[in-house]
C-alpha cells in the first residue's frame, strides 16, 4: 500500500518477485488492446497488476498464476483511469461520495481544493482526514489555498506563514493556489509572493486564476511563479497561455460550460500540439454529474476533432505529467497505479469496466460495492449545533445599497428604493431580503438581493462560502420558519412559501456537506433548481449563486464577514453588525 506517496521497500521487492514467478500476480488483463501514452499507439499487451500496482505490460504471460484472476480483454480498448486536476469536492457532496460517483464513470483521480478542511477544521485534524482519504480507491491529492476568496474576521488565524509551509510541504498536497488574489501579489502582498516562491522551491506548480487577464498582467504573473490557469474565456485566450509557458485547463463546469467552444476556436487557429493542455469540470454542481466527470470532456474532445490519442491524454497523462506523478499515474505502464478503464470501443470514453488501485469499481456495466471508510463523526463533522435563536427583530433592513444579480455569480450594486421595512416585499418588485448571519450568532449583515426570486417566501441554507447562514426571501416569517427547520436538520437548504415547506436538502456534514448517494443529492438538487425557476430564478445554477454571494474573486460587491464589499476598491461599504 502506498505511504506518503511511495510503496516501501518489502512491496517493492515482492513487486519484482510477481516478474520472477516468486509471487503470483492478483489480476492479468489478457489480449489487451491499451493506449501506450508515450509513443501514442494503441499496443498489444498483457497487463499483471498485483494488488494496486501495474508490475508488468508486455508479451508474456506469469508462470506463476496460482489464485490470480484472469480476464480475456480480446475486442475490448483499455486506457489509464482519468484524472480530474481541479476538483472542489464540496459542493454539497462530500468529497467520498464525489470519489466514488466519479470512479464509476472513469475518473479515478482527483486533485482537490483544500479550502473547506481550512475552513472546517484545524490543521492537525485536516492532515489527518486527507490522510484517511489515501486509504480510498480513487486517488485523493489536494492543493494548497494561499488566500480564502472572502473576507474573514480571522483571516490570519487560518492563513499564516507557518500553517502555510506545513500545508505546501504536505505529501498529499501537489499545488498552490488557486490564487484568487493575484490583484494583491501585483501590488506589492510580499507574504504571498513568499508562499508562492517556497512552493516553487518544493517543485509544485501554483494555479492561477485569471480571466480576461492581459498579456501583460499574465506576464508578470508568470514572472512571479504562477504555472497554470485554467480561467481562459477563448481559444484567443488559450493560446495565448500556451505561447506564455503557461499549462491550460479547458473548463467544461456547470456554470462555464466553455470545453466545446474553446476547442472549436484552438483547432481553427490551426493548433496541432496538446501536450500541455488539459480538461477540468472545476466543481460542478451535483446534477452536472450526472453521468461522469472526465468521460464527458474526453468525449466532447473527441467530438469536436481532437485526435483520440491527446483527448485521452488530456484526461490521464498531462495531468500526471504536470502534478509530477506521472511515475505513479497517468499511464498504463510498470509501476503506475492500476487506475485503468476497459471500452468497448477506442472513440467511446465511457468505460464498462473500471478498476482503481486494482480493485474492480464497475465490471462490464456492475456497479461493484464499493465500502464508505471515511469515519467523519472522528474529526467532528456531523450535524451543526445553533445553540442561539433568531426574532423578528434580526430581520430589520434599513442600508440604501443591495446586491443586483447580472448573472449566476457576479452582481453589482444598485440604490434601494423599495420600502424593506415591511414584513413582506411586494411581488411586483424585484427585491429580496438578505441576511448574512454568523453561524454562531454573533454578528449580521441585512441587505436586499435583484435577480434571485420575484416571489420566493424564504430559502436559508448554511452552505456558502465560509460556512455561515444565507437568508434569502420575500417573507420574514417564512424566513424564520425555514430557519427553525434548518436548525433542526442541524444545517442544510431549506425552501418555504406561504408557511409551507417545499424542499429540504439536510447537510449533515457540518452544514455544508450531504450524507447521502450521489444519486440522492441529484434528485434534490434538481427539484431545488425547478422550485427555485418557478420563483423568478432566471439564471441556470442557483447553488453557485448561494456560495458566491461571499466570494471576492469575483466582481463587483459582496456580502461577507466583514460587512458589503466593494470588491475592486477593498472597501467595506457598511460594516457587520453585531447582534
Amino acid at each position: 500500500m502506498l505511504d506518503k506517496g511511495y510503496w516501501r521497500n518489502y512491496e517493492l521487492r515482492k513487486h519484482v518477485k510477481v516478474i520472477d514467478g516468486m509471487v503470483a500476480p492478483t489480476l492479468v488483463l489478457t489480449n489487451a488492446t491499451y493506449l501506450n501514452v508515450y509513443t501514442k499507439q494503441w499496443l498489444e499487451a498483457n497487463i499483471w497488476i498485483y494488488e494496486e500496482r501495474i508490475v508488468y505490460v508486455g508479451e508474456k504471460l506469469p508462470s506463476n498464476d496460482q489464485g490470480t484472476e484472469i480476464v480475456d480483454c480480446t475486442g475490448k480498448y483499455i486506457v489509464p483511469g482519468y484524472m480530474e486536476p481541479h476538483a472542489h469536492p464540496f459542493q454539497l457532496y462530500n468529497p467520498e461520495n464525489l470519489a466514488h460517483h466519479a470512479a464509476k464513470f472513469g475518473t479515478t483521480t482527483l486533485i482537490n481544493d483544500n479550502l473547506t478542511w481550512l475552513l472546517l477544521l484545524n490543521k492537525k485534524k485536516a492532515f489527518s482526514i486527507i490522510e484517511e482519504f489515501n486509504k480510498i480507491p480513487v486517488s485523493m491529492y489536494w492543493w494548497s489555498r494561499f488566500d480564502p476568496q472572502t473576507t474573514l474576521q480571522d483571516e490570519d488565524s487560518i492563513f499564516n506563514t507557518r500553517d502555510m509551509m506545513d500545508w505546501i510541504s504536505h505529501p498529499s498536497v501537489v499545488q498552490g493556489g488557486e490564487l484568487t488574489a493575484w490583484p494583491s501579489v501585483l501590488a506589492g502582498d510580499d507574504r504571498l509572493l513568499y508562499w508562492m516562491q517556497e512552493t516553487k522551491h518544493l517543485l509544485k506548480p501554483i494555479e492561477g486564476h485569471l480571466p480576461g487577464a492581459s498579456e501583460k498582467t499574465l506576464t508578470k504573473m508568470k514572472l512571479l511563479g504562477v504555472s497554470a490557469d485554467h480561467e481562459s474565456l477563448s481559444g484567443e485566450d488559450v493560446l495565448k497561455r500556451l505561447e506564455l509557458g503557461y499549462h491550460v485547463g479547458l473548463r467544461y463546469s456547470s456554470i462555464r460550460p466553455d470545453l466545446p467552444r474553446l476547442i472549436e476556436e484552438i483547432l481553427e487557429a490551426g493548433l496541432t500540439t496538446f501536450d500541455n493542455l488539459t480538461m477540468t469540470t472545476d466543481g460542478g454542481t451535483p446534477a452536472f454529474y450526472e453521468k461522469g466527470l472526465m468521460n464527458i470532456c474526453i468525449e466532447i474532445a473527441i467530438d469536436k476533432g481532437v485526435p483520440i490519442e491527446e483527448a485521452y491524454r488530456m484526461a490521464t497523462y498531462n495531468v500526471a505529467r504536470h502534478f509530477r506523478l506521472d511515475e505513479q499515474l497517468g499511464s498504463i505502464a510498470p509501476g503506475r497505479i492500476a487506475h485503468i478503464n476497459i471500452l468497448q470501443d477506442k472513440a467511446n470514453p465511457h468505460p464498462e469496466s473500471v478498476l482503481a488501485k486494482g480493485q474492480w469499481i464497475v465490471r462490464e456495466g456492475e456497479e461493484q460495492p464499493v465500502p464508505s471508510l471515511i469515519n467523519w463523526e472522528k474529526y467532528n463533522i456531523g450535524s451543526k449545533q445553533f445553540d442561539w435563536d433568531l426574532s423578528i427583530n434580526d430581520l430589520q433592513f434599513s442600508v440604501p445599497i443591495g446586491l443586483d444579480m447580472i448573472n449566476d455569480v457576479i452582481i453589482k450594486p444598485y440604490a434601494i428604493e423599495t420600502d424593506v421595512t415591511m414584513d413582506e416585499l411586494p411581488s411586483n418588485r424585484e427585491d429580496a431580503f438578505l441576511m448574512l448571519i454568523d453561524q454562531d450568532g454573533q454578528w449580521r449583515i441585512n441587505t436586499t438581493l435583484k435577480g434571485f426570486t420575484n416571489k420566493l417566501g424564504a430559502l436559508v441554507s448554511s452552505y456558502s462560502q465560509t460556512g455561515d447562514l444565507v437568508f434569502i426571501g420575500k417573507n420574514k416569517q417564512d424566513m424564520l420558519l425555514a430557519w427553525e427547520r434548518m436548525k433542526e436538520l442541524g444545517g442544510g437548504i431549506v425552501v418555504v412559501h406561504n408557511g409551507e415547506i417545499l424542499i429540504e436538502i439536510p447537510l449533515e456534514l457540518g452544514g455544508k456537506l450531504f450524507s447521502g448517494t450521489m444519486g440522492e443529492l441529484i434528485a434534490k438538487e434538481k427539484q431545488l433548481k425547478e422550485i427555485l425557476k418557478e420563483f423568478g430564478y432566471p439564471f441556470d445554477d442557483p447553488v453557485y449563486s448561494i456560495l458566491f454571494l461571499s466570494s471576492t474573486h469575483l466582481p463587483y460587491i459582496r456580502i461577507t464577514q466583514e460587512g458589503i464589499i466593494d470588491v475592486k476598491k477593498r472597501n467595506v461599504l457598511f460594516p457587520a453588525t453585531m447582534r
